[in-house]
């Protein structure tokens, strides 16, 4: 199909046609930045070429080059038969006006809590220039830690992973958004180490139980399994995150954890702590909220 596919194909429009053909034909998951086949063809073929990703119109009766059309098919039978996510095969990740340099070291950025930083924290943190020190847990590939740094610009933030590899893809994201002097990549075991304490605090953790994890798509195969799976109920991160983050936190400081679909299960396990559900645009059933006052009387 690849020599036939050369030969026939000529346009962004063919390309696109046979893109999501293909995707359809193979029945792809989506989840890595689009939802479906189209989308995802077309945001494929503009970073490809080099083209604005939010424009698609003016370039469909483009013809490609034959280096252009090798290189485009070349992406397209990856996705497919290997079905690489379509984030590592561009090095790209783009969450709500942010841009990340992502590979597989690290999973690929689409946290719920990239949406909560600044306004919708207002009940909590009534002025973003209150936050000086912010600390990200379970960093990955930096995305959050830097967009806390980008919503509260008088805040230091500290990043934390027990992956070197996933701090060094870090690294990359810190330095494109020239935030070094700002953003201190820290190598250690959530709180272990660490001295300072935070006007919030955010989390990402794994938090995937082990019959989730034995059941995802083959996608997500790709991405590094100790930033997925959590013990056999998802939980065992956030069981260590919980009766430590007061003692990190400021006076009137902020715990924000993203928790997956665990929320009954966490409910049940702590039922002394008064979780804050916060609206995301997957629910309200992702994200909880804890103040420092909340942990110290719950746990």
């Amino acid at each position: 199909m690849f020599k036939e596919a050369s030969a026939c194909l000529d346009t962004v429009r063919d390309f696109l046609r046979f893109a999501v053909s293909r995707f359809n034909e193979a029945g792809l998951f989506f989840g890595h930045g689009s939802d479906n086949a189209h989308d995802e063809a077309a945001y494929l073929i503009l970073h490809t070429l080099n083209l604005p990703l939010d424009i698609l119109e003016p370039y469909l009766d483009a013809r490609l080059l034959p280096s252009e059309k090798h290189r485009l098919l070349e992406l397209i039978e990856r996705r497919v038969k290997e079905r690489v996510p379509v984030a590592y095969l561009t090095r790209h990740a783009r969450q709500g006006d942010f841009d990340f340099y992502v590979d597989e070291r690290v999973i690929v950025p689409r946290s719920f809590i990239a949406e909560l930083l600044g306004e919708p924290l207002r009940p909590w943190i009534e002025y973003d220039e209150l936050v000086h020190n912010v600390l990200d847990l379970c960093t990955g590939s930096g995305c959050l830690a830097i967009q806390a740094a980008c919503h509260y610009p008088d805040a230091v933030v500290d990043a934390v992973d027990i992956s070197l590899d996933a701090l060094e893809v870090a690294a990359v994201n810190v330095e494109d958004y020239g935030l070094q002097e700002r953003v201190n990549l820290i190598y250690t075991d959530l709180f272990e180490g660490l001295e300072g304490r935070y006007d919030l605090i955010i989390t990402n953790p794994p938090y995937v139980d082990a019959e989730s994890v034995a059941a995802l798509p083959p996608e997500y195969r790709h991405e590094p399994e100790p930033a997925l799976g959590s013990g056999e109920d998802g939980l065992d991160a956030v069981r260590r995150i919980l009766p430590q983050a007061a003692r990190f936190l400021n006076p009137h400081g902020v715990l924000l954890a993203e928790i997956g679909h665990n929320r009954d299960a966490l409910e049940a396990t702590f039922p002394e702590l008064p979780f804050v559900w916060l609206d995301t645009s997957g629910g309200d059933g992702f994200v909880f909220l804890l103040t420092r006052e909340q942990l110290l009387g719950g746990v």
